[in-house]
């Protein structure tokens, strides 16, 4: 495998809402993918200091691009923080080759267990119903069970909606190069792309 780099962000006040800051990090990646096709799935996210009850005060980015990552670590979001003295960033270095291996996942399959989501497919599905001249019987379906996630806030600028993205870490035992989403994270099928577990 080709030299990965990597380079994190600090969020520096104490009381900081971690999971809001890293939603505006990830909304900047998202939009420095969507405009540079060098980059698109091709940057993943790390939390370097993840634990049971939050993401940490920390986030990271790694691509085996040195220059779009440069690039990113530029965006005019990050500068702007780092200014106001709420976000320390640190330069693009190379991973190193100890780090272990993670997989930190956008699981949607959490979204659907939501009262919220749950009140929309029952909607859709009387509406589906009734259009084909069928009775509408609601089916109760079986609760799930997950392993420990958090939710990330986010917004949809095209939409103008407000959404979570629900995140699980798996460990790994060596990289995969299969890709990230738009966000920078794998997914539970098509994107199943690994990052190292950077120590800040």
């Amino acid at each position: 495998m080709s030299n990965r780099y990597f380079f994190t962000i600090k969020f520096l006040p104490a009381q900081a809402d971690c999971a809001l800051l890293a939603g505006r990090c990830i909304k900047t990646l998202h939009g420095f993918m969507a405009v540079n096709e060098a980059a698109a799935n091709k940057v993943g996210i790390c939390f370097p200091k993840w634990n049971d009850r939050n993401i940490g005060s920390s986030i990271g980015f790694v691509c085996h691009d040195e220059t779009a990552l440069t690039g990113l670590s530029y965006q005019p979001y990050f500068t702007l923080m780092r200014s106001e003295g709420l976000f320390e960033i640190s330069p693009v270095k190379t991973v190193p080759e100890a780090a272990p291996e993670v997989r930190f996942v956008r699981n949607q399959t959490i979204d659907k267990s939501f009262l919220d989501s749950k009140r929309r497919r029952l909607r859709r599905a009387e509406k589906r119903a009734i259009e084909a001249g069928r009775d509408f019987t609601p089916v109760s379906e079986e609760e799930r069970t997950f392993m420990p996630f958090h939710s990330i806030p986010m917004g949809s600028k095209s939409s103008g909606k407000d959404f979570a993205l629900q995140v699980q870490v798996e460990d790994k035992e060596r990289p995969n190069d299969g890709g990230y989403n738009m966000y920078g994270f794998a997914t539970n099928v098509d994107w199943r792309g690994t990052v190292p577990l950077i120590e800040v």
